[in-house]
């Protein structure tokens, strides 16, 4: 039986009910109380365990990319704070969780129908789970960018109380709708510019218009023209350790006899049983013409995570497949666990749930490595009209606005996947949620630049080692 939380017996005034009543056990106000625990992990112990299960060369990397900033820190140590989550109060109403719902990873992609939509866009940590998770993580990013561009405490709360709001407001709005309808509600580019442009101002407008045009150039072909390179007059992906490492280098140096571009034929042979029959076919419609290693992300790295280049009608016709794999959730140790066996159709599972609309070709495959060893996977294109909001280039207005973005898409996710009539009775009309994700996304905020610091005195000290990003 599949992980699902969406069976909710009751009429709509008993669900209502049943939420107003979760206010007993956990009341609204008691979310922004937060102070480590006595017997809290070291933070620095938490992501060295993680390390025990990556590619060793490339963990260096990732704590180079963590100690760019304290807000770099933060996306790459959702381990760190899911253990800090398990001991805040919970109303009892659970979800499906992103697990790692910061501002960064919202962004936008092309729907299939080829709009330019809006949405959560990373789910390696998807599990179900108490839906203030979600939120906190989220209140929590806004802080920490508020401090990186510059914000005062005050515009801080205010851009946390404005994602907290929206989430609470648009939550109330699903729940006066019926089951369908709520399903269906996303956000799209043109709703985004018809909502928040007047609020963003002429400076955040022009930068939305720049986003949505380089997001939409963001596609195979782009990918194609910035990471190809003809060798032999045959299309190869360029090398750049080790950044990206084709199979060609890589078969000669960490997998000497392996045939790894064979391995992948047959990983993409088995992802096809993933998908449905008329997407298979479009599959089908491309050979594989080159493979790469290819770092990603913050959190994600030293993960293994390939690029296949596939060829259609022509090498004008393109298609990057990116095969991510899948470890257990970082929320796994405090929750149930998955019912999903397989870590890659576990997060396939969350991300269809949780987006209004998704990648086409998305799916999974468990997969022999050219260690001979096991592991899960996940697929998907690696850009499909792909972009994200330019943070470091927001003030307190933009950022406010993007707040409420977010907020309003991350209700809609969570409606999908949990009792919204619930969730949406427990937080009431009251802004009494709204100051208790202020106070909180602070006292986070304060604990989470400690954190970075003791990374960088680990650094300093000899005990984890670190890399300067190439990129």
């Amino acid at each position: 039986m599949p992980d699902s939380i969406q069976s909710h017996p009751g009429s709509p005034d008993e669900r209502a009910a049943a939420g107003k009543a979760a206010r007993a056990a956990a009341p609204r106000s008691s979310h922004g109380e937060w102070a480590p625990a006595g017997d809290r992990p070291d933070p620095v112990e938490l992501l060295e365990r993680q390390a025990g299960s990556r590619v060793g060369p490339l963990v260096p990397l990732r704590y180079g990319r963590m100690l760019a900033s304290p807000f770099a820190f933060y996306r790459g140590a959702a381990a760190v704070m899911a253990a800090d989550l398990d001991g805040t109060p919970r109303s009892g109403l659970e979800t499906q969780l992103c697990g790692d719902a910061h501002l960064s990873n919202f962004g936008a992609f092309a729907s299939p129908e080829r709009r330019l939509v809006f949405d959560l866009n990373d789910f390696d940590e998807t599990l179900p789970g108490p839906w203030e998770w979600d939120v906190k993580r989220l209140a929590a990013s806004f802080s920490l960018a508020g401090r990186e561009r510059g914000c005062g405490k005050k515009e801080r709360r205010r851009i946390v109380r404005a994602a907290a709001r929206e989430y609470r407001e648009t939550m109330r709005r699903l729940a006066g709708m019926g089951n369908l309808e709520s399903w269906y509600q996303g956000l799209d580019a043109a709703a985004i510019a018809a909502r928040w442009a007047d609020a963003a101002g002429g400076r955040q407008r022009k930068a939305f218009k720049r986003n949505v045009a380089k997001a939409r150039a963001k596609d195979s072909s782009r990918a194609f023209a910035k990471l190809v390179e003809e060798v032999d007059g045959q299309p190869r992906i360029a090398a750049d350790p080790p950044l990206v490492v084709p199979v060609r280098e890589l078969a000669t140096e960490e997998a000497p006899g392996v045939d790894v571009k064979a391995l992948v034929l047959e990983v993409l042979s088995d992802y096809r049983d993933s998908i449905a029959a008329e997407r298979r076919a479009v599959v089908d419609s491309y050979r594989l013409a080159d493979v790469a290693f290819k770092v990603v992300g913050v959190g994600s790295v030293g993960t293994r995570a390939w690029i296949a280049l596939m060829l259609g009608r022509d090498q004008a016709d393109p298609l990057f497949l990116q095969i991510k794999e899948a470890q257990r959730s970082v929320l796994e140790p405090y929750t149930a666990p998955s019912r999903f066996e397989h870590q890659g159709e576990r997060v396939v599972h969350g991300q269809r749930l949780m987006q209004a609309a998704g990648d086409v070709l998305l799916g999974w495959v468990r997969a022999k490595g050219a260690d001979g060893k096991l592991r899960d996977f996940y697929l998907r294109q690696l850009w499909d009209w792909k972009g994200s909001a330019r943070v470091e280039s927001m003030d307190a207005r933009g950022l406010t606005v993007y707040a409420e973005i977010c907020g309003t898409t991350l209700a809609n996710a969570h409606a999908r996947g949990g009792d919204r009539i619930a969730i949406a009775a427990y937080l009431g009309k009251g802004d009494g949620f709204d100051r208790a994700m202020a106070e909180f996304a602070e006292a986070y905020a304060d604990r989470s630049e400690a954190d970075y610091a003791s990374l960088r005195d680990a650094a300093r000290d000899g005990r984890v080692e670190v890399a300067a990003d190439p990129g």
